[in-house]
C-alpha cells in the first residue's frame, strides 16, 4: 500500500485513483474532527464535504512542508469553523415541545438498556464538547479525535506549542467539570472515567 507521500505525488500528476485512495484513507478522521468541532452530525458532514472539496482543489498547491495529514486537518478545522460561522447566521427553526404520543416501547433485548445508557453518555460528552469554547474545543478534538501531536496542532491552528498544551489542559478540565455536574461526580473522578472525545 503506497504511503501518503507517493499518493500525493501521483494525484498531483493527475492519477485519479491515487486521489480517490488518498481521500478515502483520510475521510473518516476528517469527518470525526468536523463532527466534534461543529458539535453535530449534519454540520460535521457539511464541513467534511467542504474540506474534501478544498483538499481536491488545493492539492496542487500542497508543497510537503508539513505532513499531508497535518495539512488535511488544517483544512478540516477551517471548514468546521466556517460551518460554525454559517450556523450562527442561520435563522433558528422552532421546535415542538409536545411529547411523543406513541405507545411506550418494551425492550425485548435486556442489553438494549445498557446500550442506550452508553449512547446517552456519549451524547452528553458530545454536548459538553459542543459547549466548550472554540479556542479549547479545536485543540482537544485535534488531539483526542485526530490523534495529532502538539507540534502538528500548533501548525494547524497557528499558535505556539505551549499555548496548545495549555488550551488542551484547560479544555479537558472544563469538560471534566461539565461532565461532573452532569453525572454528579467530582471533576477528578470524571477525568478518570471519561473516554476520549
Amino acid at each position: 500500500m503506497p504511503d501518503d507521500h507517493a499518493l500525493v505525488a501521483a494525484a498531483q500528476g493527475g492519477d485519479r485513483s491515487s486521489l480517490d485512495l488518498l481521500l478515502r484513507r483520510h475521510y473518516d478522521r476528517i469527518f470525526a474532527v468536523c463532527r466534534r468541532v461543529t458539535g453535530n452530525e449534519a454540520d460535521g458532514a457539511d464541513a467534511a464535504q467542504e474540506a474534501m472539496i478544498a483538499i481536491v482543489r488545493g492539492l496542487t498547491t500542497f508543497d510537503g512542508r508539513s505532513s499531508f495529514g497535518t495539512w488535511v486537518y488544517r483544512i478540516a478545522t477551517n471548514a468546521s469553523l466556517d460551518e460554525l460561522r454559517r450556523r450562527r447566521r442561520r435563522p433558528v427553526s422552532g421546535t415542538s415541545d409536545r411529547a411523543d404520543e406513541g405507545p411506550e416501547i418494551e425492550h425485548a433485548d435486556p442489553g438494549s438498556v445498557a446500550r442506550l445508557e452508553s449512547i446517552g453518555d456519549q451524547m452528553l460528552l458530545v454536548q459538553a464538547l459542543a459547549d466548550l469554547a472554540e479556542d479549547f474545543r479545536v485543540p482537544v478534538v485535534l488531539r483526542d479525535v485526530g490523534d495529532l501531536d502538539y507540534a502538528e496542532i500548533a501548525e494547524v491552528i497557528g499558535v505556539p506549542i505551549g499555548t496548545v498544551k495549555s488550551r488542551i489542559a484547560r479544555g479537558r478540565a472544563a469538560l471534566a467539570v461539565s461532565l461532573g455536574r452532569t453525572f454528579g461526580n467530582q471533576p477528578d473522578q470524571i477525568e478518570r472515567q471519561t473516554p476520549a472525545p
